[in-house]
């Protein structure tokens, strides 16, 4: 119980940290903004088809330590340490009734080093970065945007099933600010891409992430109508070459890291792989592990 409430009460200054977070020289997209109340509208804060087996091996994989060393062809110099599913899930603020609830830190112990990768948007699909989540069994839950990764949705199929447990969740159909369009257009945006990808996919995602961040309370009852749970936002952002951060100068424990789907043309000539590759490096220099998300939420 204490951990929730030092969630909740760490995520009412977020927003106020954040914005301070315009971007820096290495930046990938400056109007990505860091944090829960980054953007938000609210009048008072929110109480706060991949089949079994596949996730059953990525658990299995994710436990221990992997038995090749495929990590040394990614440029690491040690393997990659993962989290195990929890015995019980965490607890999560509750949702004000009718409205998805809003998460950007699992409240895990403070001495409980595990952090969570998501990836955004589906514009890169770089057949490299495949080879790369499936030899390290990386736990992705991405967010996929339609109008961008629909030119190919097979090649985050191929990443959902590659024995990781990656997980496939709503970015939107058209990646639009939010809090800029009424009730019905935001529901529309939401709703049609819950639609698409479980059309798609075989599954209605119960993950949703806002663009930019950006919400308000007309988002969190459109997306609970569309069959949301959860608003997941992040308190970490993998730029090109290092973390920009919503608070502090080094990760914390429960934090969501979000990364983009990118590729040279929007990370300055880096490669999705040499992203990846610096975000792990940095992660196992500051003595995390990784989980996965939704085995906490």
């Amino acid at each position: 119980m204490r951990y929730a409430r030092r969630f909740v009460a760490g995520t009412l200054t977020a927003g106020a940290l954040a914005l301070s977070l315009t971007g820096c020289g290495n930046s990938v997209d400056p109007i990505e903004r860091l944090g829960r109340k980054t953007a938000q509208d609210v009048g008072t804060p929110s109480a706060s088809p991949s089949a079994s087996a596949s996730a059953s091996a990525g658990a299995s994989a994710r436990a221990g330590t992997p038995a090749d060393e495929a990590y040394r062809k990614w440029g690491l110099t040690a393997p990659v340490q993962y989290a195990p599913k929890p015995a019980n899930k965490p607890q999560l603020p509750k949702a004000t009734p009718g409205k998805a609830a809003v998460v950007d830190r699992i409240p895990v112990a403070p001495t409980e080093k595990v952090v969570f990768l998501t990836f955004d948007d589906g514009a890169e699909k770089d057949p490299e970065f495949l080879k790369m989540a499936a030899d390290l069994k990386l736990p992705i839950s991405m967010f996929l945007t339609d109008n961008v990764a629909s030119s190919d949705y097979g090649h985050f199929e191929k990443l959902r099933d590659n024995g990781s447990a990656s997980t496939i969740n709503n970015h939107t159909l058209t990646h639009p600010n939010l809090r800029t369009l009424p009730f019905a257009a935001q529901k529309k945006e939401i709703c049609g891409q819950q639609d698409r990808l479980e059309k798609r996919f075989g599954k209605r995602p119960t993950l949703f992430r806002p663009p930019f961040g950006n919400y308000n309370d007309e988002t969190l009852r459109a997306a609970s109508e569309c069959g949301i749970s959860s608003v997941v936002l992040w308190r970490a952002s993998m730029q090109i070459n290092n973390f920009q951060y919503a608070e502090g100068s080094a990760l914390k424990p429960g934090d969501i890291i979000l990364a983009h789907f990118r590729g040279p043309s929007e990370l300055k000539g880096a490669t999705e792989i040499q992203m990846t590759t610096r975000m792990l490096q940095r992660i196992q220099e500051q003595g995390y592990r990784i989980g996965r998300l939704e085995d906490y939420v």
